[in-house]
């Protein structure tokens, strides 16, 4: 069996990225303002999984998903999410709500 790859991107103050790591998850970290070459050079065109936590930081789903089409893509943050991304948006869970270990666990099974 392969192991998922994911890229969390953006502050972590929830914890997703050590939860998809304990779940068996290869994770890259992104952190600051986020470009095409940092998700390409993160390897998003091979990622399974793309989380971010900085909805501040919406516009790079369009540019993950142009750069992969298979890529799911997860928000994980308190804040609520641009309109214009939702129609890209396979998940968006508010940590209040959901702890990150059983949100990893969601995203490999």
């Amino acid at each position: 069996m392969s192991t998922t790859t994911a890229i969390v991107a953006g502050p972590d103050d929830d914890g997703i990225a050590p939860a998809l790591e304990a779940a068996g998850v290869d994770v890259t970290r992104l952190d600051g303002v986020i470009t095409r070459p940092q998700l390409e050079e993160a390897g998003i065109v091979a990622a399974e999984l793309y989380v971010l936590t900085d909805v501040g930081q919406a516009t790079t789903i369009p540019i993950a998903c142009d750069l992969n089409d298979e890529l799911r893509t997860v928000v994980y943050a308190r804040d609520t999410i641009p309109e214009f991304i939702k129609g890209q948006l396979d998940l968006a869970i508010d940590p209040q709500l959901m702890d990150a270990s059983v949100v990893a666990d969601e995203l490999i099974d």
